[in-house]
């Protein structure tokens, strides 16, 4: 079973239900990831409705240690990207099939 999804598979999958050339599909992949990116960027928030919605959340610092050697560090306050899916996606997500 497959783990990861690359970009080339999105444009793939564009270029064969959709017809159209690989070049436009990956134009199209790569516009709607930026959108997304950017807007999650600026807005610190994006719903996708009927999928979940992206949003940032600011971690404060706090001490981290090294497992191996045992050495403490300060792991400095970041922004990091949290996903909470929608409703319908959990349901889809939990259904059983019957065959």
């Amino acid at each position: 079973m497959r783990i990861n999804l690359t970009k080339k598979d999105l444009v793939n999958l564009v270029y064969m239900r959709l017809g159209f050339s690989k070049q436009i599909s990956e134009n199209l992949i790569d516009d709607f990831l930026s959108t997304i990116v950017s807007n999650i960027k600026y807005e610190k928030k994006l719903k996708l409705s009927r999928f979940g919605t992206f949003s940032i959340r600011q971690k404060k610092s706090r001490i981290g240690r090294n497992p191996k050697t045992k050495e403490i560090k300060i792991i400095s306050s970041r922004e990091v990207v949290l996903f909470k899916p929608s409703k319908e996606f959990r349901e889809f997500i939990n259904l059983k099939d019957n065959g």
